[in-house]
């Protein structure tokens, strides 16, 4: 495995797709807050860790091409008289949050790799939808995003490469790769990314 690159453990069933697009309403909807949320968190990021500067300009440059897609999304969203509805807890990110250590030594560790994967699953999860839809438009611009999450991905692996050794890097990406593809094998599929 190199340094910015790794395979999901199980594949998204083209299933999630099919569910994804018969709501399609509900899954922009979901889009449009995952954008949202992820300018958050690397703003988060940001405020908590003012000691490492390559680490705040990544976050910062993230957050503001996640808040582009943001508006995007919005955009589309309000071209089909769609609203934004109250924050729900997405079960597949609280989980995953559920693995972060709190030992203050491998937190951001944890942090980095999770928010790897999640990039990883977005990539993968955009670009089949890129390729399901018929719109052209559409098609492009899901493609267009799964392009900017294989971006973060490997955004994420790196800095957790230039803060921990690669040894202990790779061992804890393997267990969080495991633990991911169970959680996404147990959980329903639904009208949203995860």
């Amino acid at each position: 495995m190199s340094k910015t690159e790794y395979e999901l453990r199980v594949k998204t069933s083209p299933e999630w797709v099919n569910v994804a697009k018969a709501d399609f309403n509900s899954f922009l909807k979901d889009h449009a807050a995952c954008e949202r949320k992820a300018a958050a968190l690397a703003m988060s990021m940001v405020q908590h860790y003012p000691d490492k500067p390559d680490l705040i300009r990544g976050m910062i440059d993230l957050a503001m091409e996640e808040m582009a897609h943001f508006r995007e999304v919005m955009k589309i969203m309000l071209d089909r008289g769609l609203q934004q509805d109250n924050d729900e807890k997405d079960p597949y990110i609280k989980a995953l949050l559920g693995l972060i250590r709190k030992d203050g030594r491998v937190y951001l560790l944890d942090r980095l790799l999770i928010f790897s994967i999640v990039e990883k699953r977005g990539h993968e999860r955009f670009m089949m939808m890129g390729e399901a839809l018929q719109d052209a438009k559409m098609k492009d611009f899901y493609v267009r995003l799964a392009k900017a999450e294989y971006r973060h991905y490997t955004l994420f692996v790196k800095l957790a490469h230039q803060y921990y050794d690669s040894v202990e890097v790779i061992a804890r990406l393997d267990e969080l790769l495991d633990a991911e593809a169970e959680i996404v094998e147990n959980l329903p599929f639904r009208a949203a990314v995860h």
